[in-house]
């Protein structure tokens, strides 16, 4: 059996410890390839004092952890958009793997993705193994930006934070036919780049980097 995830969900995990008054919630987008069968993979970086990370992160072989789903985020159909924009922070870098990797296993699918993809140190690059394999595979649909705060001297991408100037040079322009940019991250990267949601049935209004560029709500999708 296949997980039946479609792309752009997620799952939500629950877990409540002994002596907690109520259970802890925790949204998370699976990462393996929707064509196999058997199992559901999760990409959870562990934080200090995070019940829930801490949780998973301590379970042993033969353990469960209690997960319901789909949640559908944004609905996506093939072709939907010609180019699309990918702009991630540390494990935001989820629901867009997920995006799009969907669009290329897709073979009807002719969707432009370029991703922006910010973090810490080059460490804490998630999955760079997996975007690089979906760069050299469609060198022409596919391109991938890389930005670290703290770069070794060896760095050749960009540094500091996600810029405006970056995101203007690299991204599909804002005058550009059916296009879409989607935007997740902690909330220090979605306040410099879109503004926060509301919550998560209210996009709010859009602000930050993207709205500077020109950029309308109707062309940006905030996970």
């Amino acid at each position: 059996m296949v997980p039946g995830l479609p792309i752009a969900s997620a799952v939500l995990a629950k877990y409540k410890g002994e002596g907690d008054a109520k259970a802890t919630l925790r949204p998370y987008t699976p990462i393996n390839d929707e064509n196999e069968p058997g199992y559901v993979e999760l990409l959870v970086k562990q934080y200090p004092g995070g019940p829930m990370s801490t949780h998973i992160h301590n379970l042993q072989p033969g353990q469960t952890l209690d997960i319901k789903g789909p949640l559908p985020k944004y609905a996506w159909a093939e072709n939907k958009h010609d180019h699309i924009g990918l702009i991630a922070g540390g494990t935001g870098i989820t629901p867009m793997f997920q995006l799009a990797r969907g669009i290329f296993q897709n073979a009807n699918d002719k969707t432009k993705v370029t991703m922006v993809f910010g973090n810490v140190s080059k460490e804490d690059i998630l999955l760079k193994k997996e975007l690089e394999e979906l760069e050299n595979t469609y060198p022409q649909r596919f391109r991938a930006f890389y930005v670290l705060d703290k770069a070794p001297e060896e760095w050749r991408g960009s540094t500091g934070f996600i810029s405006k100037e970056l995101l203007k040079t690299v991204l599909p322009e804002p005058k550009s036919e059916n296009i879409k940019i989607f935007v997740c991250g902690p909330p220090g990267l979605m306040k410099a780049i879109s503004g926060n949601k509301v919550s998560p049935q209210d996009q709010g209004e859009l602000s930050g980097a993207l709205q500077e560029l020109g950029y309308n709500k109707d062309q940006v999708y905030k996970f």
